[in-house]
């Protein structure tokens, strides 16, 4: 069956690009406290800035926006802000520099992205039944094939598409790249090949169900990354442990190339006087 899917792959030259969902729009946002100026304010005023902000961050508290007290010299709160649309993203980002706190917040970093499911799987056998029924890609007929499947697969994965953030202690995040140089190049593979190390790649993350929440969003076009990935968990020696393990596979060790890491533990809004 293998050898008859290569033979018809290479006959019909399947598409090159996977299809992909596209969900809830994502801004990570990075901060470090400028504590001389913090400290020299009087502590009526930190107390009523702080008010402001723990109000403000509780508003959206239920799944939308989330604080974490970040670990590490890179800075000092992470905010991760999940909303429908990139409008109403943008709100969110003008909501905080809108706040007193902002004023003693640098910025050291940020990641716009939006949730992706890849239907590397999906992709493989729709092209293959497209190709065998005579559509030309790209044609008319193909073009209303396709439309109609990622239709279905959106009702299916409607809820992997819009999630909350995860209500979990410890939050890892890094984004990535798939290599595009030498001879180790992602984009060179075939799509089939691609689709196979993927699904063994899935395979190592399903081990981990239920120890970690997985969001994995997609940044081309948004930012200088390809994807961000959110590990969501109770025990951060989680983190260690499924990040170790995946560089084993193939599609890492070959093809993975990784930004820096943050790491946070959840803060309620109440809980962010304790970070400033």
């Amino acid at each position: 069956m293998k050898d008859a899917d290569q033979q018809a792959d290479a006959a019909f030259e399947l598409p090159n690009a996977p299809l992909t969902l596209e969900g809830s729009a994502l801004l990570h946002q990075f901060f470090r406290v400028r504590r001389a100026e913090w400290n020299r304010l009087e502590s009526r005023q930190r107390a009523a800035i702080v008010e402001e902000a723990s109000i403000s961050f509780a508003a959206n508290a239920e799944g939308h926006t989330a604080i974490f007290s970040q670990f590490g010299h890179k800075g000092d709160l992470i905010v991760i802000h999940f909303r429908p649309s990139f409008e109403q993203l943008d709100a969110a980002q003008i909501e905080v520099a809108r706040l007193g706190l902002s004023e003693f917040l640098e910025p050291t970093y940020s990641y716009v992205s939006v949730v992706e499911i890849g239907l590397y799987e999906a992709s493989v056998r729709l092209y293959r039944d497209l190709a065998e029924r005579g559509l030309k890609t790209h044609s008319p007929e193909w073009i209303t094939a396709v439309a109609s499947a990622l239709k279905d697969q959106q009702v299916k994965l409607s809820e992997r598409l819009t999630p909350s953030i995860p209500d979990r202690r410890y939050l890892c995040f890094y984004p990535m790249n798939k290599r595009r140089i030498g001879d180790d190049n992602w984009y060179m593979q075939p799509i089939a090949e691609r689709q196979r190390m993927m699904h063994e790649h899935g395979l190592i993350g399903r081990r981990y169900a239920g120890q970690v929440t997985q969001i994995i969003s997609g940044s081309i076009g948004f930012d200088d990354w390809e994807w961000g990935v959110d590990l969501f968990a109770d025990d951060p020696l989680v983190f260690k442990r499924l990040v170790y393990e995946m560089r084993f596979d193939e599609s890492s060790a070959r093809f993975a190339e990784f930004g820096p890491f943050y790491f946070g533990i959840r803060l309620t809004p109440s809980e962010l006087q304790r970070v400033l």
